[in-house]
């Protein structure tokens, strides 16, 4: 099965586009200063992401300074209530986000979604992958395959989001097209990566289900072995990762990240900071930290933005109703 998020998402990732925003120069500071909120925890993707891309404006020098703020709970309900909620002094603010805000939504996790916030740019894609233990006699997504044939119950998966949530999806996703039935896989949630590491290490879990950057940063550390990636072909932040297509495994995944602002944010600061982002792609410093981290550029900027957003709900929809979520 190939998950038609993935080819939309790249599609959307070739077109070309151009925001008009301030004039400004090369190098020229475009925003005084963002305030980055931070739905989850330290090492996570929206921490990566907000941290990551905060590097780069500054480093470019299209925006003066950047802070952060970690705020989790409620799967990132807490972090959009607080945004709603004190609109008027959130104006500095940018939040990150990615498809969770769309999954959660539509389950009724939370009660708002994506159109109670100002959209303000889709910027990245990470691929999501499979990892087990770096001592675990399983080496590829055969290997995990055949320790499922033999004991379903025994070789569950776990994942850093709700039972429905991204990482349970995606790994739904691969035992389906594996020819498993997506609905017999045992998955585990857990708050946090570091939870979920400690599962994996103590044989809780066979395998977690986590996004490619974060899988990336627990190989180079020498803590997992990455069997599967859900990219078309290789990433060459991690070229040694096979992907799910490679090993017979029909299924590509890309998880959208981009930002948000609060409600009734004015039309000239919301230009400001669209503007900075854009010009943001050119740069080395951009460069870098994508490269480093294995993104994809998803550039999607305000009506864009809301287009891309509108067809996600549509196919995770269905999706999850295919697979019994819904």
């Amino acid at each position: 099965m190939t998950f038609e998020l993935g080819r939309r998402a790249l599609l959307a990732a070739a077109a070309a586009f151009t925001l008009s925003g301030p004039a400004f120069a090369d190098g020229h500071k475009v925003v005084d200063s963002i305030h980055f909120l931070i739905p989850g925890g330290a090492g996570g993707g929206w921490d990566g992401t907000a941290r990551g891309t905060g590097e780069a404006l500054t480093g470019a020098g299209l925006v003066g300074t950047a802070s952060y703020e970690n705020m989790s709970g409620g799967g990132g309900g807490k972090a959009i209530g607080y945004m709603i909620e004190n609109a008027d002094s959130q104006h500095g603010t940018l939040m990150v986000n990615s498809t969770p805000i769309v999954i959660r939504s539509l389950t009724g996790v939370f009660p708002h979604n994506f159109r109670d916030l100002t959209l303000v740019a889709g910027t990245i894609g990470d691929y999501a992958a499979l990892v087990v233990n770096k001592d675990s006699p399983i080496n590829s997504m055969a290997d995990l395959m055949t320790a499922y044939d033999a004991d379903p119950s025994g070789t569950a998966v776990g994942g850093g989001s709700v039972p429905g949530g991204m990482d349970h999806l995606v790994a739904a996703m691969v035992m389906e097209a594996a020819g498993k039935d997506p609905l017999d896989l045992k998955y585990i949630p857990y708050d946090a990566g570091g939870k979920a590491m400690a599962a994996l290490l103590s044989g809780e879990i066979k395998a977690l289900s986590t996004g490619f950057s974060e899988a990336v940063a627990l190989a180079e550390a020498g803590e997992v072995k990455i069997i599967g990636v859900t990219s078309d072909e290789r990433v060459g932040a991690y070229g040694d990762a096979a992907t799910m297509k490679e090993q017979g495994i029909d299924t590509t995944f890309v998880n959208w990240r981009g930002f948000f602002a609060a409600p009734g944010l004015p039309e000239d600061k919301l230009a400001m900071y669209q503007a900075a982002i854009t010009k943001m792609y050119d740069t080395p410093e951009w460069e870098a930290v994508r490269a480093r981290n294995g993104w994809v550029n998803i550039h999607n900027s305000g009506d864009d933005f809301k287009t891309f957003l509108e067809g996600q709900e549509q196919v995770i929809g269905d999706l999850m109703k295919k697979l019994g979520f819904l």
